[in-house]
């Protein structure tokens, strides 16, 4: 009974946010792309800044959108997925991640809000290893046609450091 619901509420919130939603903004980040990334380790103290390229293609049906680019970090290739989603029935926006640097073999996941150029959502990670917990906020935007991806590394104590960003225009 919960699925026939559902679909038969979900299909017309969709169906208008496909018009000029959250789902219609995913839409608009569909396509190639190319940069440049830079990455802090430290507080405002530059680690790297390499090329980065990508496609961001929309998948099943128009509902998310993934990610997937290549690029490098201290000279040492660097590959990631990224799914972005709208979920209508919880009205937040949720990112998954991966990729062969940053995340080593975990994903993240992330949940946030819709903002008005964009996506903000945030996740947290820690290990077996230390028992503090991080946040890791995102922030995907789109601004005169550069794609802002912006990650900021959150501290146990809430203290904020941009650890990424990638300035990229449709290739």
């Amino acid at each position: 009974m919960f699925i026939k619901i559902y679909l038969a509420m979900g299909k017309t919130k969709f169906e208008e946010s496909i018009a000029n939603g959250p789902h219609s903004k995913l839409q608009s980040y569909a396509g190639h792309w190319t940069g440049n990334t830079k990455t802090w380790f430290e507080k405002d103290v530059l680690a790297d800044e390499s090329a980065i390229a990508g496609e961001i293609e929309s998948i099943l049906g128009n509902k998310f959108i993934r990610f997937t680019y290549q690029g490098s970090i201290q000279s040492k290739a660097l590959e990631g997925i990224m799914t972005w989603g709208y979920d209508l029935s919880n009205s937040r926006a949720e990112c998954s991640w991966i990729d062969s640097f940053h995340m080593g073999t975990g994903i993240l996941h992330s949940v946030g809000t819709a903002t008005a150029d964009g996506f903000s959502v945030l996740g947290s990670y820690g290990s077996s290893e230390y028992t503090e917990v991080w946040g890791w906020r995102t922030e995907i935007t789109l601004r005169d046609e550069e794609l802002i991806l912006t990650m900021f590394n959150i501290s146990p104590e809430g203290e904020k450091a941009k650890a990424v960003e990638s300035r990229m225009k449709r290739a």
